[in-house]
């Protein structure tokens, strides 16, 4: 499917906040109760429609252990929005929130858009963290804000749409230099592209760096590999394992 935008998403936060949790339930709309660990980093990717524009979301879930917080460092280059999640019922992960922002901006873009995220609303009775602590330190660090649950979907959607629209209103604003890729924003091929756009088309019409796969009337590369050649400032293969959710590769 065509797009406008692309949007590069990294989501932090510490071990068990629920993160590999609230990307499933944005591209697959579904809840897993038992979810491994993440090792490394997890993908997905959904489309979604800002003030009518087509916009592909790229999302990167990154491990909170702190024995990877050195790959995790390497996937905020490059990323135009971030959701910073905790756990309302685990005060520790809220008190740590100020680390993974201090990270976030010293490693990322200054213009990066980030949503905190109170995960597992759903879990009130046991709550540890009043949601006016999670809106004061949104408002004192200029983020977004939202609680959500990933096991209900409350706000899951809202998370990851409102952070896509204010990234949309910078770029609309200036604020983001659309053309420069290092701001984690891609242009669509219908829209006005830069000395890199072309190349970009070219990756996509010639079938990129790899064998493309017919599908009736459609040939298409495989995402990944025209995402790595676009990309080339990311570490490949990864120092650790890599998961990707099926769906969300349309060949």
């Amino acid at each position: 499917m065509s797009y406008d935008y692309l949007f590069k998403y990294i989501i932090i936060g510490d071990t068990g906040v629920g993160k590999s949790c609230l990307l499933l339930q944005f591209t697959d709309k579904r809840f897993q109760p038992v979810h491994d660990l993440t090792i490394g980093v997890e993908f997905g990717a959904r489309m979604v429609t800002i003030d009518g524009l087509p916009i592909k979301l790229q999302i990167w879930d990154t491990a909170g252990q702190e024995s990877f917080r050195s790959i995790t460092r390497s996937y905020y280059r490059g990323a135009a929005g971030a959701l910073l999640v905790y756990d309302i019922t685990r005060r520790e992960t809220f008190n740590h929130l100020a680390s993974w922002l201090e990270d976030a901006r010293q490693h990322a873009n200054p213009n990066m858009t980030i949503m905190l995220i109170g995960n597992k609303s759903d879990l009130s009775h046991r709550r540890a963290v009043s949601k006016e602590e999670g809106e004061q330190f949104a408002k004192e660090n200029g983020l977004l804000f939202l609680e959500a649950s990933a096991r209900t979907a409350q706000n899951v959607e809202e998370a990851f749409v409102k952070t896509a629209a204010k990234i949309l209103k910078n770029i609309l604003e200036g604020v983001f230099d659309a053309s420069n890729e290092s701001s984690g924003i891609k242009l669509g091929y219908g829209q006005a592209q830069g000395p890199s756009g072309s190349r970009d088309r070219a990756v996509a019409q010639s079938g990129g760096c790899c064998g493309v796969v017919e599908l009736g009337k459609n040939t298409r590369c495989i995402e990944l590999c025209l995402f790595l050649v676009l990309n080339p400032e990311l570490v490949w293969p990864p120092r650790a394992s890599f998961t990707f959710y099926p769906d969300s590769f349309a060949l």
